[in-house]
């Protein structure tokens, strides 16, 4: 079984920000797996989650149940929803894929890797704090880094810069690219569950 989580916040309000782009790749991989309406996201209250429970055939190889994740608990809180599941299912951390957006990457680069630190991420933060380990896989999504100019010259904002990047929406110049990203990043989660993931990570990781 794979547990694979999109990242973000629930509500219409936070819907199109660049901090739930996990939401809106797990969405997009759903339509690519059946048809538009063919499969509804469920609300389960003991999970704090929105989930959807799919079955995987590879061309070789066994059936492989999946459950796709949008954590309702907010990011920061991200890992008391996946804990809930994890322990429901019994499940090996290394069977958990998170999908999360990356500040530390340029827009529409993708970086799939085992374990690690959060990277500031707070989501990716919570799962560490609640799992209590860090060798989950993650698929990291590249949305940029807000910059300011001083003197002329580009540099990084501070935290409350970012955090205020993070909950914007993409701009109309950053729409294409990001299209781009949603679908890579499914089909990167495709690859992952048809072959494996060290198969994704040399097609799909940017260079």
């Amino acid at each position: 079984m794979k547990l694979i989580i999109g990242l973000g916040n629930p509500g219409e309000k936070y819907e199109k920000t660049r901090h739930n782009l996990g939401f809106m790749v797990v969405e997009q991989f759903l339509k690519d797996f059946e048809p538009v309406g063919q499969t509804k996201w469920v609300d389960e209250k003991k999970f704090k989650s929105d989930i959807v429970e799919l079955e995987w055939q590879p061309k070789s190889g066994s059936l492989e149940k999946v459950i796709l994740v949008k954590p309702k608990t907010y990011m920061n809180n991200s890992g008391l929803a996946v804990q809930l599941l994890t322990t429901y299912y019994k499940l090996l951390t290394t069977d958990v894929w998170v999908v999360h957006d990356d500040v530390d990457l340029p827009l529409g680069s993708i970086r799939i890797r085992k374990g690690g630190s959060s990277g500031g991420h707070r989501g990716v933060e919570s799962m560490i704090e609640h799992l209590g380990d860090v060798e989950f896989w993650r698929i990291r999504l590249g949305i940029g880094h807000p910059v300011h100019k001083r003197d002329g010259e580009s540099q990084k904002t501070n935290m409350k810069g970012v955090d205020d990047f993070v909950l914007g929406t993409f701009s109309s110049d950053e729409k294409g690219k990001l299209k781009h990203l949603i679908k890579h990043a499914s089909e990167a989660i495709q690859t992952a569950l048809e072959e494996d993931l060290i198969s994704a990570m040399n097609r799909f990781n940017t260079k």
